[in-house]
């Protein structure tokens, strides 16, 4: 016969798992800023390239960037009050 002993002890230990959309977050977060360096770094020294003025590094880094700064503090986790 199972213990509910046991049971009880388990849900009380158990923690609440983080959003999978916070790790997401974080990895467009990072790619943003490791791009939008780069797309800085192009841009001070402009190389020879047909579309060059169109800066897409510069452009995608800053999207990048704000979406996962977004997604970050969106699914940062908190602890939930006890009611």
């Amino acid at each position: 016969m199972p213990n509910g002993d046991n049971d009880l002890q388990v849900h009380r230990e158990h923690r609440e798992m983080l959003p999978v959309w916070f790790f997401i977050g974080l990895l467009l977060l990072a790619y943003g800023l490791i791009i939008l360096y780069a797309g800085i770094h192009d841009y001070n020294h402009p190389g020879n390239v047909v579309l060059a003025n169109y800066h897409a590094s510069l452009w995608g880094g800053a999207l990048l960037t704000i979406l996962g700064g977004g997604y970050t503090i969106r699914f940062w986790p908190r602890r939930k009050r006890k009611v």
